[in-house]
């Protein structure tokens, strides 16, 4: 077994990797003077893993909304809800789906071993029958509908509808109720069989906790696994967007607007390109910036005004948006902006305040559990470390972001969504 200490000089703090026997990549971080400990368990499939292959075998195609139905199904098990475990230790639990990974959860102040056993336990003994999983259908289901009917939720989707035309990033997470009607035990299994490989695992645990604890439980209760190779298959993807706008008529006090803009997605991105966006996005869009200011003056954009970057496996989407009464002209404002930007140049001050903003927020989100766990979890599915982040905004130069401005924002693949009664 092999275990490595990583130590930051600039945040005054370690964290151990674990190469466990079994396969599993486990990360340990002790924080001294803590009362709790959160515990993160996460498999790198998400929603939009829905073709695939396992060892250079047949591609298997399976229905939308399979990875969000296999998080709801695993903690039923022969022995029981791992809900009704989890009350008897006092633990906190719970789990999420997202677009390229499945994580499983819990937060205790004491009694950690006995609320590890049990996530340990129930991720690695699937327990799928006709019977459960029809249940499980009109659960989902009703959850499915309960997203329908949600503005933000539907305002997102319909933007990423009109910008990818086969990526399944373009899908709701938890499928339609019509393609988990189609989920099986049979494709149940085999997902699961796949991607819940602990060579496609991590474990991230923090807090009030060392590695031999840790390490007592996960050598009881893990076995050795065989290594898997899993390959994923997306369609081919146009560069630009099927429609600049969408719109959807639903009962809304203020309509609601999501501009998003398609950036280039061959590759993850670098450590180094993801605090440059940071720092540029605070640049541009915080409530410190001229562009807020501007749009909030103007009677544009209200407090619910926020900016959004993510990216993953085939995708990566720029996001403004927020409430408006006259979302058009906001977005135009927004765009008018970038535009200017890029031919002015940004303000060498308006970059010393941003990056000094996101460093502060990032320093001090060490101090928190749940937020180290998610960053850890993060990082390992997107091939980087947790500690060069924090460097990289730390190292980050006026030209760096400045390069990182002509690379995104392209508005011939910019996208208006829009949601009004």
């Amino acid at each position: 077994m092999n275990i490595k200490e990583i130590r930051s000089d600039r945040v005054g703090e370690s964290y151990f990797e674990i190469d466990h026997p079994s396969g599993l990549k486990i990360f340990v971080y002790p924080k001294e003077g803590y009362n709790s400990t959160y515990a993160i368990f996460g498999t790198h499939y998400g929603s939009i893993h829905n073709s695939f292959r396992k060892n250079g075998g047949d591609v298997i195609t399976v229905p939308d909304g399979i990875a969000h139905f296999l998080e709801h199904k695993l903690f039923e098990c022969e022995e029981g809800d791992a809900f009704a475990r989890y009350a008897k230790t006092g633990a906190n639990a719970n789990a999420y789906t997202s677009f390229d990974r499945t994580c499983y959860l819990f937060s205790c102040t004491d009694r950690f071993e006995e609320s590890f056993e049990i996530l340990l336990d129930f991720v690695t003994k699937p327990y799928f029958t006709d019977e459960t999983v029809q249940k499980e259908q009109g659960i989902i289901g009703q959850e499915i509908k309960m997203y329908d009917d949600s503005p933000d939720w539907c305002c997102m989707f319909n933007m990423l509808s009109k910008m990818y035309e086969h990526h399944p990033v373009r899908i709701d997470i938890a499928g339609t109720v019509d393609s988990i009607a189609k989920i099986t035990p049979d494709y149940l299994y085999s997902c699961y069989n796949t991607f819940y490989n602990l060579h496609n695992m991590a474990l991230t645990v923090v807090g009030n906790i060392d590695v031999d604890t840790v390490l007592s439980v996960a050598d009881r209760m893990l076995k050795k696994s065989e290594d898997n190779t899993v390959e994923s298959f997306f369609e081919e993807e146009p560069e630009g967007v099927s429609d600049h706008f969408v719109e959807q008529k639903m009962p809304v006090g203020l309509p609601i607007f999501n501009l998003g803009f398609k950036e280039k997605s061959d590759r993850l991105l670098t450590t180094e390109e993801i605090a440059y966006t940071d720092i540029l996005l605070v640049m541009l869009a915080s409530q410190n910036s001229p562009m807020y200011r501007d749009l909030l003056d103007s009677g544009l954009i209200n407090s619910s005004f926020s900016h959004e970057f993510f990216e993953g496996e085939g995708f990566c989407v720029t996001i403004f948006g927020g409430e408006s009464r006259e979302p058009e002209k906001a977005a135009e404002k927004i765009k008018e902006y970038i535009r200017k930007t890029k031919e002015q140049g940004l303000d060498p001050e308006d970059f010393e305040i941003a990056k000094r903003a996101v460093y502060g927020e990032n320093l001090a989100a060490f101090n928190s559990v749940a937020g180290i766990a998610n960053a850890m979890m993060d990082n390992y599915f997107s091939k980087r470390e947790l500690y060069s982040y924090i460097e990289a905004v730390a190292n980050a130069t006026f030209a760096d972001v400045s390069d990182r401005l002509n690379t995104l924002m392209n508005e011939d693949k910019a996208v208006l969504s829009v949601v009004r009664s």
